[in-house]
C-alpha cells in the first residue's frame, strides 16, 4: 500500500520532484536532514537488519541535531522482530526523552515520517539494499502518516509485549490455539488436551483476554499476527 501510494503520486506530480529515489549511500544524510528539522514528531517503522534500519539506529543513537531552542520531538518507533532489541536502547537515550516503542508482527515497509512534512520510505525488494524514496509532497506524506498511525494504533506497547510473550508462548497456550484454529468443539478439544471442559474454557477465556480479542476468530487472527501461530498456506 505504501509503495502504490508513493508511485501514484510520483506519476501525478508536476513541477519539482516531490518524490525522488535516494541510493543506499545517501540514506543516512537524508535521515539526518529530516531529523535535524524535526519540531514535533519522528515516526519510524523498523523491520529488521539492513541499511535503512542500521542508519536509523546510528543516527538516533547519537545526539540528534535539531532546531536550536526547540524541544525534543516525540519519537515513535514501530518494530517488527529483531528490530525490537535495538529500539529498547533508544528508550534509554538521554537525548530522546520522549520515545515510545510499540511492537507488531504484521508486514511493514520501513518508513520515517517527520512532522507530516517529509518522509523516507525503504524501496521495495529488488532494489539495492538500503535504497529509499524521499517524499516531500504534502498529500503523500499525509497518507504515509495515516498508514503509520493505523499500524501504531493496532500495535502492542513494548512493555506489554515483553510481559505478554512469556505468558502465551508456551506449549499449553499453543495447543489451545491449535484447537481453536482447527475449529474443534470445546468438548473435543478438552478431551484431546486431557483437561476438563471447564478448565479448557478457562484457558480459552484467558487467552482471549491476553490477546485483547472479542471472539475466538479474532483470537486466532491476533495469534497469527503475533507469531504465536503459523500463517495458513
Amino acid at each position: 500500500m505504501i509503495e502504490s501510494t508513493v508511485s501514484m503520486h510520483r506519476r501525478r506530480s508536476d513541477g519539482p520532484a516531490p518524490v525522488s529515489r535516494t541510493d543506499a549511500g545517501a540514506v543516512g544524510d537524508t535521515m539526518e536532514q529530516l531529523i535535524a528539522g524535526a519540531r514535533r514528531s519522528v515516526s519510524l517503522a523498523l523491520v529488521a537488519d539492513g541499511k535503512f534500519a542500521a542508519e536509523a539506529r546510528r543516527i538516533l543513537a547519537a545526539r540528534p541535531q535539531r532546531v536550536p531552542g526547540s524541544p525534543a520531538p516525540v519519537l515513535r518507533v514501530l518494530c517488527v522482530g529483531a528490530a525490537t532489541r535495538d529500539a529498547v536502547e533508544l528508550l534509554t537515550n538521554p537525548y530522546l526523552p520522549q520515545t515510545e516503542v510499540r511492537v507488531t508482527e504484521t508486514d511493514l515497509r520501513e518508513v520515517m515520517v517527520v512532522d507530516g512534512r517529509g518522509a523516507l520510505v525503504r524501496s521495495a525488494a529488488g532494489h539495492a539494499d538500503g535504497a529509499a524514496v524521499a517524499v516531500h509532497d504534502t498529500a503523500v506524506v499525509r497518507a504515509l502518516d495515516l498508514l503509520f498511525a493505523g499500524a501504531w494504533s493496532r500495535a502492542r506497547p513494548l512493555a506489554r509485549h515483553l510481559d505478554f510473550r512469556p505468558r502465551l508462548d508456551h506449549d499449553q497456550a499453543r495447543r489451545v490455539l491449535e484447537m481453536l484454529s482447527d475449529g474443534r468443539t470445546d468438548e473435543s478439544a478438552a478431551q484431546q488436551l486431557g483437561v476438563s471442559l471447564r478448565t479448557y474454557r478457562r484457558h480459552v477465556a484467558e487467552i482471549m483476554r491476553e490477546l485483547g480479542a472479542n471472539s475466538r476468530f479474532q483470537a486466532g487472527f491476533r495469534a497469527v499476527e503475533l507469531g504465536l501461530m503459523p500463517r495458513s498456506a
